[in-house]
């Protein structure tokens, strides 16, 4: 006997799928400046509830960050347009889980590198010459 799934049902997507996603919550996160000042870092969690026509109705949090990071994240995923879907005439609301993930940049740090330059020859008893070069 094979197993049909049931197709009746549509469910809200986002236009473009994960990559569109991905792209959307890079270029329009903003980064509070409490967490920033507090180095906080992590992952929100949210179920949220899209309706029929692809608008989010409710945002909740299960997992939360502090400094701001929720506010940011239910401010994300409300500016966020999922396709409209027909059911045959049927009104549905769905929910969807989200994970936002919190991340600083990596914080400057020095590089060097030691060279000896080529047309210089060590001498007998002197001070070897070092040039270095630092990243920032």
């Amino acid at each position: 006997m094979k197993n049909h799934k049931n197709k009746f049902l549509q469910l809200p997507q986002i236009a473009g799928g994960k990559d569109a996603l991905k792209k959307y919550l890079e270029s329009n996160l903003v980064y509070p400046e409490e967490a920033k000042n507090k180095r906080i870092e992590g992952v929100v969690h949210l179920i949220v509830e899209i309706d029929d026509n692809g608008k989010v109705t409710q945002v909740e949090i299960t997992k939360g960050l502090a400094g701001g990071c929720n506010d940011e994240a239910i401010r994300l995923i409300k500016n966020m347009q999922f396709g409209g879907v027909k059911n045959k005439g049927v009104r549905i609301k769905t929910k969807k889980r989200f994970k936002l993930k919190f991340q600083l940049p990596p914080e400057n740090t020095v590089n060097y590198n030691l060279v000896m330059k080529k047309d210089e020859e060590p001498k007998p008893n002197s001070v070897k010459r070092y040039s270095y070069t630092i990243q920032i």
